[in-house]
């Protein structure tokens, strides 16, 4: 059987085509301001790469935030579902899993099956998010593919204690003013978000094994912290940012 899943994500869109429980195209467009357009071309480059044409896929599931602008699915299957099913596919013997994505994170505990024991949310502020992490990496003129290794770089804990990310980018200039060094402050930050996905985690129980997926599970400097808060190693997939549209393939073979 061939299905296809669909994470419409808030600054990408990721699809997945599998056949028979195996991953054989896959591809990820920036959403843009045309989540539909976005959609159709993630699905239609997942399909080339595969060989594909549509009419070869029996079904196609989509999740995410813009799931409801992908027309040509057939059904919807939930975010924390999604990543339950995708983790599992990848790494079996996960417990717990956290989510970051470019808005919203998430933490979902699971049990041997798969099935979702309990899951928290982070939606009221881009501080637990990947927005966070960019308009932190902008203010400090470096990119976030080289955040891990400035965190690796740090002599020096500083607190960071601001809530919300206006607030956050203030206490950044500030310290920006005040000469700490940048590797410093990049570690205030990554361990600042680190400490709200924690706290998450907290709420639905932190079970070994625990794992990172979502674009900001990319950034060793967010993984080192949030396995410095709990003392535990955490795993990462390959292509984190591709489990929930995994996750969706799945559900749409069975």
């Amino acid at each position: 059987m061939i299905t296809a899943g669909i994470d419409s994500g808030a600054k990408n869109v990721k699809a997945v085509i599998m056949k028979d429980n195996k991953i054989i195209g896959k591809a990820m467009v920036l959403a843009g301001l045309d989540t539909k357009a976005a959609a159709n071309q993630a699905y239609d480059e997942a399909l080339k790469a595969a060989g594909l044409a549509r009419e070869d896929v029996q079904k196609v599931l989509v999740t995410g935030a813009g799931k409801r602008d992908c027309d040509f699915a057939q059904g919807e299957v939930a975010e924390v579902s999604a990543d339950a099913k995708g983790i599992m596919y990848f790494m079996p013997d996960t417990h717990t899993v956290i989510d970051v994505g470019a808005e919203e994170g998430r933490a979902v505990r699971v049990n041997r099956d798969g099935s979702i024991i309990d899951f928290a949310i982070n939606e009221k502020c881009a501080a637990g998010a990947g927005t966070f992490v960019e308009a932190m990496a902008r203010a400090l003129e470096t990119e976030v593919s080289k955040m891990g290794d400035l965190y690796d770089q740090s002599t020096k804990e500083i607190g960071m204690n601001a809530q919300c990310v206006v607030f956050a980018e203030s206490e950044l200039v500030s310290l920006i003013h005040s000469l700490a060094a940048k590797p410093d402050i990049v570690r205030a930050v990554l361990d600042a978000m680190a400490d709200r996905i924690v706290s998450m985690m907290r709420r639905v129980g932190v079970e070994n094994d625990v794992a990172a997926i979502g674009g900001v599970a990319l950034n060793k400097g967010f993984i080192k912290a949030v396995e410095k808060e709990l003392n535990i190693r955490i795993g990462v997939p390959p292509d984190p940012q591709f489990i929930g549209a995994v996750g969706a393939a799945i559900a749409a073979a069975e």
